[in-house]
């Protein structure tokens, strides 16, 4: 059953196949496909004759490459086809259809695929993405290249191994392999939000559920405010409360602002109660205010610990923590008395106290203070993290230079929090 050179599946769309006698047996309409080892084959080609559809197993087959497709068998003896969902059928199923490029980051539709012989088999590896594809298809492949010969130019070729691809929807899961899962999971989170935000919701979502409970928390935070809600409101309570631990409690408290009252409520009640206080008291600040921007997560140490100490300490304390630039001082009553920063730490003799290293001119805001006032106060004084205080001075959290950045961005970006 040989394959001969380069070989499209639009190149054999429509062409004839050929009995024993040299009688048309039907044009192909489509081939089935199944798992193979390395890569996904062919198990059958489906023909046409006479509104009717018969398949022509692979083993069947004698001849199969652009110019000629032929069969063993007589006519006769060709067994009738009945469309089935559970078949996986190359030009339905896959042609036209939106996949993950795992290698590029990015979404990208199937314009043809490409087919190669191996060990006796027709195996799938690998789909053109680009316009030859498309002009393939429209059978105008050469003639556009002899135009642009015309210009001194040529036309790219954009194929896709197979292997770095991730199907989407779920019936493509039968010949998805391990590897692109993994590569997909290995994608910056923003990368795998932008690839979830290109696709349809079911599909988007399809995707966010292969994905493991750290990464998932991770492009969460990355998505817009209304996915973010849409994903979340279609899960289990359950499972959603372990993705929302796993993020910021700023970040955990965006969130849940945008879900109605109840779904919020019901994933509050499966989170660990420490944490889910952190997140109830984020979420009863007004939005647009340094309540509404800050975080509750931040290092803080008493004046009278060592240098050395503190070290030890924060080694263990960070591993939590989303981002660190300062260690804090505070009294034995939480109110802040002085900052340092990791380097003035790091470069400070081991056996000093953080009373003499720490800075005690310190630029707070309060709850209440405006986000605007609170990007202009960083950005004046160049911070990256801004400690927030109530009346009395107890350090309540910190707004980081990555939360005010989305108030320089355009008004579109902006998240908003419902007070909850």
């Amino acid at each position: 059953m040989p394959l001969f050179g380069e070989l499209f599946l639009s190149e054999i769309i429509k062409k004839p196949v050929f009995d024993p006698k040299g009688d048309i047996a039907g044009r192909v309409r489509d081939v089935t496909i199944v798992k193979g080892d390395p890569l996904p084959k062919i198990s059958a080609v489906i023909v046409e004759r006479g509104n009717q559809l018969f398949r022509i197993r692979w083993e069947q087959i004698n001849l199969f490459n652009k110019r000629i497709i032929s069969t063993y068998l007589a006519i006769s003896l060709i067994e009738p086809y009945s469309i089935s969902e559970d078949d996986l059928l190359a030009a339905r199923d896959i042609l036209d259809k939106q996949i993950v490029d795992a290698n590029g980051a990015k979404v990208v539709r199937v314009n043809d695929i490409k087919l190669e012989g191996y060990d006796g088999e027709a195996v799938l590896i690998a789909v053109d993405v680009g316009m030859r594809g498309i002009l393939r298809r429209l059978g105008i492949e050469r003639g556009s290249e002899g135009f642009l010969k015309l210009f001194q130019a040529q036309m790219p070729y954009n194929l896709i191994s197979w292997n770095y691809l991730q199907p989407l929807k779920p019936k493509l899961k039968t010949i998805a392999l391990t590897v692109p899962r993994q590569m997909v999971s290995e994608l910056h989170p923003a990368d795998i939000a932008e690839i979830i935000s290109q696709v349809s919701r079911e599909e988007g979502a399809h995707l966010f559920k292969d994905l493991d409970i750290e990464t998932a928390a991770e492009a969460l935070s990355e998505l817009k405010p209304e996915m973010q809600a849409d994903i979340i409101n279609a899960m289990d309570a359950e499972e959603a409360a372990d993705i929302i631990e796993e993020m910021p409690p700023d970040a955990a408290a965006d969130v849940l602002s945008d879900l109605p009252a109840e779904k919020a409520k019901e994933i509050l009640e499966h989170i660990e109660k420490e944490e889910a206080e952190d997140i109830q008291e984020l979420l009863c600040h007004e939005e647009d205010t340094a309540g509404g921007l800050m975080t509750n997560e931040f290092i803080a140490y008493p004046p009278d610990m060592s240098i050395k100490d503190a070290i030890e300490c924060f080694k263990k304390d960070a591993e939590d923590i989303e981002t660190v630039y300062y260690i804090y001082i505070v009294d034995e009553k939480e109110k802040l008395i002085g900052v340092t920063s990791l380097r003035e730490l790091l470069l400070a003799e081991p056996e000093a106290r953080l009373s003499e290293i720490m800075e005690t001119k310190l630029k707070t805001i309060t709850p209440e203070t405006d986000e605007m006032v609170v990007a202009e106060i960083i950005s004046k004084y160049n911070l990256v993290a801004l400690p927030v205080t109530d009346s009395e001075g107890t350090l309540l959290g910190i707004v980081t230079i990555d939360d005010i950045i989305d108030r320089i961005l355009p008004p579109a970006a902006k998240r908003k929090r419902r007070k909850m």
